[in-house]
């Protein structure tokens, strides 16, 4: 049986890299794909601690976050696709160009 430890470990690591990512990039795709991977670290600690504890109330809340993120990447590629029509890039420090 491998310790719940190492889950959380990996979670950590996952989730170190996606605020990296999101903290140093300025591509707006690479922004959703960092989000993607924290809320893919929040997964994981859900999945172990339901294993852990034996009770499958985290599964629940991981099918949750799953929808959320895929809701969450629909609003994006349209943002995306926005910034694309009217900048011809997905830079995002371009956009501070449409405020009033």
């Amino acid at each position: 049986m491998v310790p719940a430890e190492w889950y959380l470990i990996l979670a950590a690591a996952v989730f170190c890299i996606g605020v990296f990512g999101l903290l140093t990039r300025q591509n707006a795709l690479l922004f959703l794909m960092s989000v993607e991977l924290m809320l893919n670290a929040a997964n994981i600690n859900l999945a172990a601690f339901s294993y852990y504890w034996g009770n499958v109330t985290g599964q629940t809340f991981g099918l949750f976050v799953m929808a959320l993120a895929a809701a969450e990447v629909a609003v994006g590629i349209g943002i995306i696709l926005v910034l694309y029509r009217n900048f011809s890039a997905v830079d995002v420090t371009d956009a501070t160009t449409m405020r009033w």
